[in-house]
């Protein structure tokens, strides 16, 4: 039996029909006729967690693991703002969330009633869409609430996949559950756009192999990257190819190698195409700002201007992926048409150029032995990842563990860099973990986790989910930021210096806690943390010095040279 309230079986029925298969849901009376609704639906599952802000990243870890969207439904007032950051995130990543909000009638608004805020529009420019549902009386009032829904879950889909906002309004009384059934409702279809492969062919692509030192450049990218990898394999036999663990797997290490380049012209491209969302290196980015590059195209999903490097010139509608598939294929019939020699020999000399200078930085980064670090915990995680035989992912939080990530990993990695926010990455990774096959491991920082501990207060998440907590007691990354340990705020304004430990939360919340003090412990921590059996998740923490950590990184950096 469903609700009485005609917008919510419609916004259910339609949910239903587009596909929508999760939901969030948080506690709250006004949104329980949505709830109730949801948990009535055969063909929605639903995922209780209490705190809002986790929800959000909950739901957006679920929606990387299907690659389809997922609601999160909160109740009215203060409840739904705390789905900002995860909404932002979310947006920026192209993987967006249907936010549903229940509300009270628009005459209760600004009245001083609880829970009373103006709710529609809250997002502002990080929500594509924006619906405020009406409560129908009559037809017409149905068919616009239809057509409102149809809206909003087709902009979660299309032209960069943005997250969208449902308002609910509801009046009472809320606990009427007296309806049969769900109303058959119209769905409106849409078809996708994708790369225009005749123009994007004719105006990019023939270009790019026509110079004589190309360069393809891949950001973060969440979709189908072990056959981006495979791609990209032809392609750097073309052109110099330059990614990161977020985009694809194989260790290029392009932060590194810039380093030994410096501003040697020999390396500097004539054609750049610029594919996928961010990249996390900042030497890359200053090196392809200051570039003197003829020409710069990008491969956009949201069909946006993202002029990151300063110098572009045209943008390519259309989802990475596509691009990286159609640049592979005309690679590989390159060699079926006239073309002209010398350029294609000059071309190849460049890749190869490129591609000798990341196997030597690669060998020296991989020779490099740290002292007992942060840096000595992820290179013996990431080792000890190749014997591992069952099906696993890894997502690392924002700041030191992500760079760290950059050096060692060799498979593709999930983080959270659409704003780069530390907020939420445990809540999205174990999201994730419930809609993944296999283990989801995090690798996170002592801030990050202990602001996002909230992801581990729930009954759902179970043994799939392993915790690598790299915990120096601050935050690690501002030791690298020079000058600012000349202030006399750096201590604990600016690094948040603490003595906090997981071991009480992981008490609290049924986790498996594993510490580690030295090498020895840590390598059997690792041992346990991959091995163990458990119904709940584990957590190894993995306590470091700060002054300890940034040495050896200074210490790695002067070896690479």
């Amino acid at each position: 039996m469903f609700v009485n309230k005609e917008n919510i079986n419609i916004l259910t029925s339609l949910l239903v029909a587009h596909g929508v298969r999760r939901a969030v849901v948080c506690p709250g009376s006004r949104n329980a006729p949505i709830v109730h609704n949801f948990n009535e639906c055969e063909d929605i599952i639903c995922y209780p967690v209490t705190d809002e802000r986790s929800a959000g990243f909950y739901a957006l870890g679920m929606s990387l693991a299907d690659n389809a969207p997922v609601a999160v439904c909160v109740t009215s007032g203060t409840a739904l703002l705390n789905l900002a950051p995860a909404v932002a995130e979310a947006s920026y990543r192209h993987h967006g969330l249907i936010v549903i909000s229940a509300d009270r009638p628009q005459a209760w608004i600004e009245q001083l009633d609880g829970q009373t805020l103006p709710q529609p529009g809250a997002f502002g420019c990080f929500t594509c869409k924006s619906v405020n549902l009406p409560e129908p009386h009559d037809d017409v009032e149905k068919w616009y609430c239809n057509r409102l829904v149809n809206e909003a879950l087709l902009a979660a889909t299309v032209r960069g996949r943005q997250s969208v906002h449902i308002n609910v309004p509801i009046s009472e009384p809320l606990f009427d559950f007296g309806t049969e059934s769900l109303p058959h409702e119209r769905k409106i279809n849409i078809i996708k756009q994708s790369v225009d492969i005749k123009t994007f062919s004719d105006v990019v692509v023939r270009r790019l192999l026509a110079s004589s030192r190309p360069m393809f450049v891949l950001g973060q990218v969440d979709t189908q990257a072990e056959q981006i990898e495979k791609l990209l394999n032809v392609i750097d036999k073309r052109m110099a190819v330059l990614t990161e663990p977020l985009s694809a797997g194989t260790q290029r290490l392009p932060d590194l190698v810039l380093k030994h380049i410096g501003k040697a012209e020999e390396y500097v491209p004539d054609f750049l195409l610029y594919a996928g969302d961010t990249v996390v290196s900042k030497r890359l980015k200053n090196f392809l700002r200051n570039m003197n590059c003829k020409e710069v195209w990008a491969v956009a999903e949201d069909e946006e201007v993202h002029d990151t490097f300063m110098c572009l010139k045209g943008v390519v509608a259309g989802c990475p992926s596509e691009a990286v598939q159609i640049i592979a294929d005309a690679v590989n019939n390159e060699n079926c048409e006239q073309v002209n020699i010398s350029v294609g020999t000059s071309a190849k000399a460049f890749a190869c150029r490129w591609n000798v200078l990341m196997q030597a930085v690669s060998k020296l980064a991989d020779s490099y032995q740290p002292a007992y670090s942060q840096m000595f915990a992820v290179k013996e995680f990431e080792r000890a990842l190749h014997k591992v035989e069952y099906p696993w992912q890894t997502h690392y939080a924002n700041s030191n563990a992500i760079r760290l990530a950059c050096i060692y990993s060799d498979r593709h990695v999930w983080c959270n860099r659409g704003v780069n926010g530390i907020e939420g990455c445990l809540s999205t990774a174990a999201g994730f973990s419930l809609a993944a096959n296999g283990v989801t491991f995090c690798v996170i920082g002592d801030l990050s986790f202990f602001y996002d501990q909230n992801a581990l207060w729930n009954t759902c998440i179970k043994g799939n989910l392993r915790i690598l907590l790299l915990n120096n007691s601050c935050g690690g990354i501002f030791y690298t930021l020079r000058g600012l340990r000349d202030s006399n705020a750096f201590g604990t304004l600016v690094s948040a210096g603490h003595h906090t430990t997981a071991v009480g939360i992981c008490r609290q919340n049924n986790i498996k806690y594993i510490a580690a003090r030295n090498e020895e412990e840590l390598c059997t921590g690792i041992s346990d943390l991959l091995t163990a059996e458990s119904e709940r998740p584990v957590l190894l923490e993995v306590f470091t010095d700060a002054e300890k950590d940034n040495t050896v990184i200074k210490e790695f950096m002067k070896y690479i040279g």
